[in-house]
């Protein structure tokens, strides 16, 4: 079989067109790069290498685009020569495999040779017109035109075949001229294209015509062209290349349409379509079909739709069955015919004879038709009633009928409920009113003068209200006992009493402990009683009072050696202090030199604090000596005994022109005990202690807070 090979040799128009570009490159860079043996130097290297991402060795950029460009087109066309030759050696791209862009080039070219010889197979035209792609009809239309030009071989020649001519040297990679023809993969054309020599002629498919720029096709309007073949009755519909025919009108039930757009009838007996049952049988129609049935039926009968035998009303049927005065009676089958009775109407009655009709007397005794109490008038054939008032006469039944007063005037007779009664009605009131003297209106209930509350009621429009006193809350059970509230148990009640409360019917009641504290005035705090000025203590004559909350205790002080009592100590609020001040023998320097000038005790009673917050301040030690005074004694205060758990501390403070040692509570204090708190207020002169008062803080810590 002969190979259809793509010569090596050449080169595609885009790359003839990307050559020209570079040749003029070239010519501006200098005419030492020749392009061509650039390009010949690609097609070396796909051809030897099969590899186009090796490096170029050419300096000059231009000529490794080229070699770049043309490696790649020369290795494609080699890919394409492969899928052709199998194409046309084993009619078949099966053992083509692989998933590579190479693999798949080889398979799509061989795919469009198949394509090609196919369509020489067929018998059709090898110019290409599918829309896939310039290289696939280039393959296409080559494997098609071989494909024809070796069924066209007479059998003689079938051994010129088997044996090819010797071709001379230099043409045996001659060029196909078919790969050159300007047809290629539709040429120009939009739709069919023929190459002549001398010309390209494009032409059209058909159902479409030539555009006068000779390349477009449009699509030709047989129905305005009056090309179509469409009869009367039916609408010419155009479509794209070609026309249809449609039915102006359906064919209606019981027919169908043929291929001829005929309407044809459709036996329903005949493709087993009717609804016929086993008793009938099935007889077509045009458009239709009629049941007939089986069984027939005597006279006197006729059949219905479902073949049973019915019979005929011939009273009904026939026109004046019977002669006049007598009375057509129906029987099965037939009828007979019987004399006519006079028919007397609606209150009239045959006489004894049976000759005429008299009159019915609706109101003879014992005949109530009006209803018991009301009076009846006969009138000829009827009667008619005169109705008590409260009743009207119901032309329907004919009798006297209640008026509904509470229905027919709707809140205009009472002014609240209105119940009907037989010939009247009767008004009554809601609960919490009572009817009025004119027996329609409704007026209030003071129901609080039956005292229905526990304590204090309160009337309302209609009901009421009950409440109670200050201290006591409304049942909830029946709104109208009074419970006591127990205030000592309410959600607050733990601080309505700042030591214990006592509920009590209404009100409640605070108490203090049994000693030591009394209720205040606003009964509800308690006070420190001060058993030292009250003069309930039983300190001794040697001791000293001393006043704590809740107690006192009785305390006794002595002054050390060189010391005395002074007559002037100081009673502070909270605070009661024994003072001994330095008193030196005569000649004794010891004592004279000894910083510590005074020696005082201070009780001070402190709370439990409920709430610590902050600190709190609770000694103030003062000195004479003023807040910032020039080359004088710097005052320094401390605490150097007893600040258990770190529980005070002390800072320096200038108030009123003097300089003041603030003792603070810091942290919270679980009592009660009694601790000493000893504290140091030194004058300090040139870094030497000129001067010490020493303070003794005897801290009692009560149990409770008031």
């Amino acid at each position: 079989m002969e190979r259809a090979a793509l010569s090596p040799c050449r080169v595609p128009l885009p790359l003839l067109l990307l050559l020209g570009a570079f040749s003029l490159l070239a010519a501006r860079a200098g005419a030492d790069l020749s392009m061509e043996n650039c390009c010949t130097d690609g097609h070396r290297m796909a051809t030897q290498q099969k590899d186009c991402s090796l490096p170029y060795t050419s300096e000059s950029k231009e000529c490794r685009m080229v070699q770049e460009q043309c490696c790649h087109s020369q290795l494609e066309e080699l890919h394409c020569a492969t899928g052709i030759n199998q194409a046309n050696e084993q009619d078949s791209c099966d053992a083509l495999s692989g998933t590579s862009p190479e693999a798949m080039f080889v398979k799509r070219c061989c795919h469009c040779c198949l394509l090609g010889r196919a369509a020489q197979a067929q018998g059709q035209s090898c110019e290409y017109s599918l829309m896939a792609g310039y290289q696939c009809g280039l393959v296409f239309r080559a494997c098609c035109v071989k494909s024809q030009e070796s069924s066209d071989l007479v059998p003689g020649d079938v051994e010129d075949v088997q044996e090819p001519a010797k071709i001379p040297e230099g043409e045996e990679e001659q060029e196909d001229p078919y790969l050159n023809d300007r047809c290629r993969g539709g040429g120009p054309c939009k739709q069919q294209c023929r190459d002549s020599g001398d010309e390209v002629v494009c032409s059209c498919f058909v159902g479409y015509q030539l555009l006068p720029d000779g390349v477009s096709c449009e699509d030709v309007n047989e129905c305005i062209t009056g090309t179509h073949s469409c009869r009367l009755g039916e609408t010419c519909i155009n479509t794209v290349g070609s026309f249809r025919c449609q039915r102006d009108s359906s064919c209606g039930t019981g027919y169908e349409l043929t291929d001829n757009n005929d309407c044809k009838d459709i036996d329903e007996c005949e493709s087993g379509i009717h609804n016929c049952l086993p008793d009938f049988i099935c007889q077509n129609t045009l458009g239709s079909f009629r049941c007939r049935p089986k069984l027939q039926c005597k006279n006197g009968f006729i059949q219905d739709a479902l073949g049973n035998c019915i019979d005929i009303n011939e009273c009904l049927s026939i026109s004046a069955p019977c002669p006049a005065g007598q009375t057509c009676i129906n029987t099965e089958g037939s009828y007979t015919c019987q004399k006519n009775v006079p028919n007397c109407g609606r209150g009239y009655h045959l006489n004894e004879e049976g000759t005429r009709c008299v009159d019915v007397d609706e109101c003879a005794p014992p005949l109530e038709p009006c209803g018991s109490g009301h009076h009846c008038v006969n009138t000829p054939g009827s009667f008619h009633c005169d109705c008590k008032s409260g009743y009207y006469f119901e032309g329907i039944s004919r009798t006297c009928v209640d008026i509904n007063e509470c229905r027919r005037y709707p809140g205009r007779l009472c002014g609240h409920k209105c119940e009907n009664t037989p010939g009247s009605y009767h008004c009554s009131c809601t609960a919490g009113f009572r009817l009025a003297a004119d027996g329609r209106s409704c007026e209030d209930v003071n129901e609080c003068l039956s005292n229905p509350c526990s304590q204090e009621c309160a009337n309302v429009y209609g009901s009421y209200q009950c409440y109670c006193r200050r201290g006591y809350q409304l049942s909830d059970v029946d709104g109208v006992t009074c419970e006591d509230i127990d205030e000592c148990a309410l959600p607050t009640g733990g601080h309505i009493c700042s030591y214990r409360c006592i509920n009590i019917p209404g009100s409640f009641q605070c108490s203090c402990p049994s000693t030591g504290y009394r209720l205040a005035p606003n009964g509800r705090n308690c006070q420190d009683i001060d058993e030292c000025v009250t003069g309930i203590h039983n300190c001794s004559v040697n001791e000293t009072c001393f006043n704590i909350q809740g107690g006192f205790r009785c305390l006794s002080f002595t002054c050390p050696a060189n010391y005395r009592r002074s007559t002037d100590t100081l009673r502070q609020e909270k605070t009661d202090t024994v003072r001994c001040v330095k008193a030196c023998l005569p000649n004794d320097v010891t004592c004279v030199l000894d910083p510590v000038h005074t020696i005082s005790h201070t009780v001070i009673s402190l709370p439990t604090f409920r709430e610590f917050t902050r600190p709190e301040e609770i000694v103030f030690l003062r000195a004479i000596t003023p807040a910032y005074p020039a080359n004088q004694a710097d005052i320094i205060f401390d605490i150097t005994e007893g600040n258990l758990r770190e529980s005070f501390d002390i800072i320096k403070r200038y108030m009123d022109g003097m300089t003041v040692g603030v003792v603070r509570q810091v942290r919270p204090i679980v009592g009660p005990f009694h601790a000493v708190l000893k504290l140091e207020m030194n004058y300090v002169i040139g870094g030497v202690v000129s001067h010490r008062n020493v303070v003794n803080v005897h801290i009692f810590v009560s149990e409770y807070w008031f």
